[in-house]
């Protein structure tokens, strides 16, 4: 693995303010090359992805926050192990929306957290479902004391997901925390989205705060039908004898062919 000098969190945490820093959702390590290319700075990745040996070659210099949904990883106590092999393996930062509990067990063993605030999918049952939240003087009150209570458990960060711009910029102004956005305005520290978003690959719900900058569900589905194509006239020439060809073969000497029959016969 290249040696490189990654951003920290002291590195994040001072840049509050001065500028939006770039976040994407990356799942492969083609997407994970092509934003240390594009000089994204922060990436959100499985943790598969993440272990894999091959991921920091990729992406030598991104700050990478590997993360799933709570439940697939179980208890506090699972949580700091599964931290720990991530962080073997060149983690930055983990992310997890379970209990502040959780977090805080955390942060006890000195692991930076990003916890997750506003529309937690994972949770998206106790507001309401899928939608914004934080439109009523109740629900951004439950927003900011969702953001203060991780800042208390020791979280370096948060994302803020589908929250009003002005609630959230105002949670922002107040917290230690470093805020990521996702579609919850430019008053925060991080703008992130999803590559498949920012790609175009996205052929299901597209949430509003998305932005496409290509078309790769048309390309996908252009390279679906070569590959039909593709599969279709290779079962054509192997049904008329077309495939395999001569130059497809391996040729034998003649004499050792002869040899093997005459042996096989006498079997």
């Amino acid at each position: 693995m290249r040696k490189t000098n990654r951003a920290t969190v002291g590195d994040l945490l001072a840049l509050r303010g001065a500028r939006q820093l770039v976040m994407l959702r990356v799942e492969t390590l083609e997407e994970a090359a092509a934003a240390e290319r594009a000089g994204v700075d922060m990436v959100s990745v499985p943790p598969d992805l993440m272990l894999d040996p091959a991921f920091r070659e990729a992406a030598p210099s991104v700050f990478a926050i590997p993360g799933v949904d709570f439940f697939e990883v179980g208890t506090a106590d699972d949580f700091v192990r599964w931290a720990f092999r991530l962080f073997k393996a060149s983690a930055d930062a983990v992310y997890c929306s379970a209990s502040l509990t959780t977090i805080r067990r955390l942060a006890d063993e000195g692991i930076p957290v990003c916890g997750h605030a506003g529309l937690i999918p994972s949770k998206a049952t106790w507001t309401g479902g899928f939608k914004a939240v934080g439109k009523t003087l109740d629900m951004a009150q439950r927003v900011w004391r969702q953001v203060k209570a991780l800042e208390e458990a020791g979280a370096f960060a948060a994302e803020i997901e589908v929250v009003p711009e002005a609630i959230a910029a105002e949670i922002s102004r107040r917290t230690s925390l470093f805020m990521i956005s996702m579609g919850a305005g430019t008053g925060c520290d991080a703008q992130y989205l999803f590559s498949e978003d920012v790609l175009g690959a996205n052929t299901g719900h597209v949430p509003r705060h998305a932005k496409a900058y290509r078309n790769f569900a048309t390309e996908y589905a252009r390279l679906q039908e070569e590959r039909v194509g593709a599969y279709r006239e290779f079962a054509e020439d192997v049904r008329s004898g077309a495939y395999p060809e001569r130059r497809h073969k391996v040729d034998a000497d003649e004499a050792v062919a002869a040899a093997f029959h005459n042996w096989l016969e006498t079997q």
